[in-house]
C-alpha cells in the first residue's frame, strides 16, 4: 500500500521540479545519468571478469584480514558494493562462502566505497571529464555490440564510466547554476541538530537514488559548488551509511535466510557507524582539522572525503572485536520454520547473479540427490547397515516397503530432479560459456540418478519372484545380487568419507573396485554354468538369472560413474592420466 502511494507522490514531485527549474533539471539528469552508468558498470563486470571476481572471493576469503582486503579491492575496482553484496548472496546459498567471511567482505567493501569519494574529488571536479565522457561513450557503444561476451563486457564497463563522468559534469554544472538563483547553504543548520536533520536528509537521498556512491557525487558536486556547507555534508554522508542499508533490507525481503542474515549484519554494522559517526563527530573533524593544517590542505572537498575515509575504517576496527559473537547470534537468527526435504538447499533465486554459484550449487544439489538414490537402493533391496539378510519376516513387509520406496522415488528423488532441471533451464541464460561444460555434465548427472533409481525398480520386480522358489541355489543367487549393491554402496561410503585420500587415491580404489565388479560378473556366469551342468537349475531359470547379475553389474558400474562426477576433482584429467599411466 505504502510502495503504491510513495511512488507516484516521488513521481509528481521529480516531475515538478524538472519541468519547474532548469537547474534542477540538470541536477536531475546528472544523478540519472550517473545511475545508469552504475548500472551498466556492475552489468559490464558481470560480462567482462568470467567468474573472476567470484573465484577471488571464493579462494581469497579464508581469513577476515584476506576477506575485508578483498572486500575493499573488489569494491574499489567495480565501484559498486551493491554487486559485491549480490555475489556474496549468491555464494553464501550456495556454502562458498561463510556468514563470517560474507561479513569480511562486507566490511572490505564499505571501505572500498571510499575510493568513489577520492576519485570524484581528485579527478571529477578538477578536470572537465565531459570532454572524456563522449569518446569513451562511443568506444563503449563500439564494444557493446560484440558477440563476443568479454568485449561486451568491456563495452558496457566503458560505457558506465562514460555516463558516471557525463553525470557528474552535469550535476556539478547544475549546482553552479542553481546557486544563481537560489543559495541551498542559507538552509544550513549548526550543532547536534543541523546534524540529525541532515543525517535524515543523507538517509532519504540515499535511500531514493538506491546508490550509496550516486549519495557521495550529489553531495561532493554540491560541496564543490558551496550548496552545502562542509559540516552539513559530512553529516549526510553519515545518514547515507543508514540510508544504503534501508535499500539492502528491502530486497532481502524476497532472498532466503541466508541473504537476511547478511542483510541483518549490514544493518547491524551501518547502525553501529552511524552512532559512531555521530558520538565522535567533532572530535574526528577537528582530527581531520589538524591534519589539515599539517599537510596544508585547504580544500573542503578534500577534508570531506578524508572523512569518509576515516569513517569507514573506525567503523570496520570497532567491528572487529565483536563480529565473532555477531556471527553467532545471526547465525540463530532467519531459521525457516518448515524446511520441505524436496526444496533447493543451494540454489535460489540470487545463485543466478553468479555462474560459479550455480555450478557449485548444481553439484552440491546432486550429491543431497545422490545420497537420497543410496537410501532407495537400500531400501528396495532391504540393504541392512548391521546385518544383511533376506529372510521370512522381510517378505511380510514387502508391500509396505515397496509402498515406501514408491514414496521415496516420488517425493525424495522425482521431486528434486525435476525441481533441477527446472533451475538449469532457467540458469543456463545467466552462464559464463566457460561453464557450459560443467552445467551439461551436472545434467547429466541428475538425469542419470533417475534413471538408476529406475533401473532399481525394475530390477527389484524381477528378483521378487525368484525370491519366493524353493530352489535354494537360486536363492542364494539372488542373495549374491544384494551382496555386490553391499560391496560397493559400502566401497564408495568408505571412500567419500575418508579425508586422507587425495583424488589419485580415490581413483585407484574405484580403479580396484571397478575391477572387482568384473571379476564378479565372471564368477557368476561360472556359478550359473555349474549349477545348470549339475541339473541344479533349469535353461531358463540360469538365463534369467544371468541377465539380473548382469543388469545389476551395469547398475553399480552408473553408480560408480556418478560418484566419480560428484566426489572427485578434475576427474576427467585423473583417468586420462591413469589411463596413460596403463
Amino acid at each position: 500500500m505504502i510502495k503504491k502511494i510513495l511512488f507516484p507522490l516521488l513521481f509528481l514531485i521529480l516531475a515538478y521540479f524538472v519541468l519547474s527549474y532548469e537547474s534542477a533539471k540538470e541536477i536531475i539528469a546528472g544523478i540519472s545519468i550517473f545511475l545508469v552508468g552504475m548500472f551498466f558498470m556492475e552489468d559490464g563486470f558481470k560480462l567482462f571478469s568470467g567468474g573472476f571476481l567470484e573465484k577471488i572471493l571464493e579462494k581469497f576469503t579464508n581469513s577476515m584480514p584476506k576477506a575485508i582486503l578483498n572486500g575493499f579491492l573488489i569494491t574499489s575496482i567495480v565501484q559498486s558494493s551493491s554487486l559485491t553484496s549480490v555475489i556474496l548472496i549468491s555464494f553464501l546459498g550456495a556454502s562458498l562462502i561463510g556468514l563470517e567471511a560474507a561479513i569480511g567482505v562486507l566490511l572490505g567493501s564499505s571501505l572500498g566505497s571510499s575510493t568513489t569519494a577520492w576519485l570524484i574529488s581528485l579527478f571529477g571536479l578538477k578536470i572537465k571529464i565531459s570532454h572524456y565522457a563522449m569518446p569513451i561513450i562511443v568506444f563503449g557503444i563500439f564494444f557493446r555490440f560484440s558477440k563476443n561476451q568479454k568485449q561486451k563486457g568491456f563495452g558496457n564497463i566503458l560505457l558506465g564510466l562514460g555516463f558516471i563522468f557525463l553525470g557528474i559534469s552535469y550535476m556539478v554544472n547544475g549546482f553552479f547554476d542553481l546557486k544563481e538563483n537560489i543559495d541551498l547553504s542559507i538552509y544550513s543548520l549548526n550543532g547536534y541538530f543541523g546534524m540529525f536533520i541532515f543525517s535524515i536528509i543523507g538517509a532519504f537521498m540515499t535511500f531514493i537514488v538506491q546508490s550509496s556512491s550516486a549519495s557521495i557525487a550529489i553531495i561532493l558536486a554540491a560541496l564543490s559548488s558551496s550548496q552545502i556547507l562542509y559540516l552539513n555534508a559530512i553529516a549526510t554522508v553519515i545518514g547515507g551509511k543508514l540510508g544504503s542499508t534501508a535499500t539492502t533490507l528491502i530486497g532481502s525481503t524476497t532472498s532466503n535466510s541466508n541473504g537476511k542474515r547478511l542483510a541483518f549484519a549490514q544493518l547491524i554494522l551501518n547502525l553501529i557507524a552511524t552512532l559512531f559517526g555521530i558520538i565522535f563527530f567533532y572530535p574526528i573533524i577537528n582530527f581531520i582539522e589538524y591534519l589539515s593544517n599539517y599537510f596544508g590542505i585547504e580544500s573542503e572537498v578534500i577534508k570531506f572525503t578524508i572523512f569518509v575515509t576515516i569513517f569507514n575504517l573506525c567503523a570496520v576496527l570497532i567491528m572487529l572485536p565483536i563480529l565473532p559473537k555477531l556471527v553467532q547470534k545471526i547465525k540463530k537468527m532467519f531459521i525457516p520454520k518448515v524446511k520441505s526435504w524436496s526444496r533447493l538447499e543451494f540454489l535460489d533465486n540470487e545463485s543466478l547473479e553468479s555462474s560459479k554459484s550455480i555450478t557449485i550449487g548444481l553439484k552440491k544439489e546432486n550429491i543431497v540427490l545422490y545420497n537420497n538414490l543410496i537410501k532407495a537402493i537400500k531400501h528396495q533391496l532391504s540393504i541392512n547397515d548391521e546385518d544383511i539378510y533376506w529372510s521370512k519376516k522381510h517378505k511380510n513387509i514387502k508391500k509396505d516397503k515397496n509402498h515406501k520406496i514408491d514414496k521415496l522415488y516420488k517425493d525424495k528423488i522425482k521431486n528434486l530432479h525435476d525441481e533441477i532441471l527446472e533451475y538449469v533451464s532457467i540458469a543456463q541464460e545467466r552462464i559464463n560459456k566457460d561453464d557450459f561444460y560443467e552445467i551439461n555434465n551436472s545434467q547429466e548427472i541428475t538425469k542419470q540418478i533417475l534413471k538408476l533409481l529406475k533401473s532399481i525398480k525394475n530390477l527389484d520386480k524381477n528378483i521378487d519372484p525368484f525370491l519366493e522358489s524353493k530352489n535354494k541355489d537360486t536363492i542364494k543367487e539372488y542373495f549374491f545380487i544384494k551382496e555386490i549393491f553391499i560391496i560397493i554402496i559400502k566401497e564408495l561410503e568408505n571412500i567419500s568419507s575418508n579425508s586422507n585420500l587425495d583424488n589419485i587415491d580415490k581413483m585407484y580404489k574405484i580403479k580396484a573396485l571397478q575391477q572387482k565388479l568384473i571379476s564378479f560378473d565372471t564368477l557368476s556366469s561360472s556359478r550359473i554354468e555349474d549349477l545348470f551342468e549339475a541339473k541344479k537349475i533349469d535353461a531358463k531359470n540360469s538365463t534369467i538369472l544371468i541377465k539380473n547379475i548382469s543388469f545389476s553389474i551395469i547398475i553399480c558400474q552408473s553408480l560408480i560413474e556418478i560418484f566419480i562426477s560428484l566426489f572427485i576433482e578434475d576427474n576427467f584429467l585423473l583417468l586420462e592420466e591413469d589411463e596413460n599411466l596403463n
